[in-house]
């Protein structure tokens, strides 16, 4: 549904139809989920944990619409700062739903006290929900107004959808042809970036996982011995692709750049994934952010080895978490 008058009513209604349904069903799913989790010895209880989340997830997606509606309503579609503070009361709302109906608990190191912007934030890539976790450290945490690269498919969402738009995001049509239009796309969207704001974007393009890493070193091999050379031993993180970070950075010439790795979120990106997920143990998510003062940051050539070694670094704390929480 590739025309926003027909996705939005559609997703909107969708997404009704299951805010109302959840909660009418949950005389079934509840003690049909206890069943199935305890036959399968899952004393976690991830399916009925899940639907609960979900059914909170559909009431904040209502929510949203709801409030979009009122301010397009009002004549308020101008107040830029509304629709933030929206975003953040959903992203802090997704987020907290997660802790209580899923147990997920969060540390994060390095978000207080980074100063006045503009950012330019480097995230890692793993997990459907890496866009709200992001947009609730930046919002809630270090009080900043994010805007993001997406990619195209996220505006099945209602909520990303409409927000998505009315602030100033960009929506990345990653089968596109034409990658300067895409790359232009990015720079405009870091347009008049204040000292409130951090653009955001995940250079690794895609959800990390073992296949894609394989794959995607494979390419690089092949593209750019040098790089391969110094990626080769990635474990957790793909190989960023630098051209949309470096747009970004030219379009901003003064942004420090954050660089953001977490753990905890790996394997959250299929049903299954999760259900395995959530049943064996605590969701333990470890987010750490590091600062960059802008004039550490080469450019060119020496950027793409600047971000490489970032990577290394990012891949290592990964570890360093994954092995912690595993203790």
């Amino acid at each position: 549904m590739r025309k926003s008058a027909v996705r939005r009513p559609v997703m909107a209604i969708a997404m009704l139809l299951g805010a109302l349904l959840l909660p009418l069903s949950s005389v079934l799913w509840v003690p049909g989920g206890l069943v199935a989790d305890l036959v399968r010895r899952r004393w976690r209880m991830p399916i009925v944990r899940l639907l609960a989340f979900l059914t909170c997830w559909a009431w904040l997606e209502v929510c949203g619409i709801v409030a979009a509606i009122a301010l397009w309503a009002t004549r308020r579609t101008h107040r830029t700062d509304l629709y933030y503070r929206i975003q953040e009361w959903w992203c802090r709302s997704v987020v907290r739903s997660l802790s209580v109906c899923v147990g997920m608990k969060f540390t994060i190191d390095g978000a207080d006290n980074v100063g006045d912007g503009p950012f330019v934030v480097l995230a890692r890539h793993v997990s459907l929900a890496d866009a709200v976790m992001s947009s609730w450290v930046i919002g809630t945490l270090m009080k900043k107004n994010p805007r993001y690269v997406l990619k195209n498919e996220l505006k099945m969402d209602p909520c990303l959808d409409i927000f998505g738009h009315l602030l100033p995001n960009y929506f990345v049509d990653r089968q596109s042809s034409n990658v300067s239009i895409e790359l232009q796309g990015i720079q405009q969207m870091a347009t008049n970036l204040g000292v409130n704001d951090a653009a955001v974007i995940f250079p690794e393009g895609s959800r990390a996982n073992d296949v894609k890493r394989k794959r995607a070193l494979h390419a690089l091999a092949e593209r750019s011995p040098v790089r391969y050379e110094r990626l080769q031993n990635l474990r957790h993180l793909l190989p960023p692709k630098p051209a949309g970070a470096s747009a970004l950075l030219q379009s901003v010439a003064g942004a420090n750049v954050i660089t953001v790795a977490h753990s905890g979120l790996e394997g959250l990106d299929s049903l299954s994934a999760i259900l395995k997920n959530f049943g064996k143990h605590v969701v333990q998510v470890r987010v750490s952010l590091k600062w960059h003062e802008r004039s550490t940051v080469p450019s060119g050539e020496a950027f793409v080895a600047w971000l490489d070694e970032q990577w290394l670094r990012m891949d290592a704390i990964v570890h360093s978490q994954i092995n912690a929480s595993a203790q």
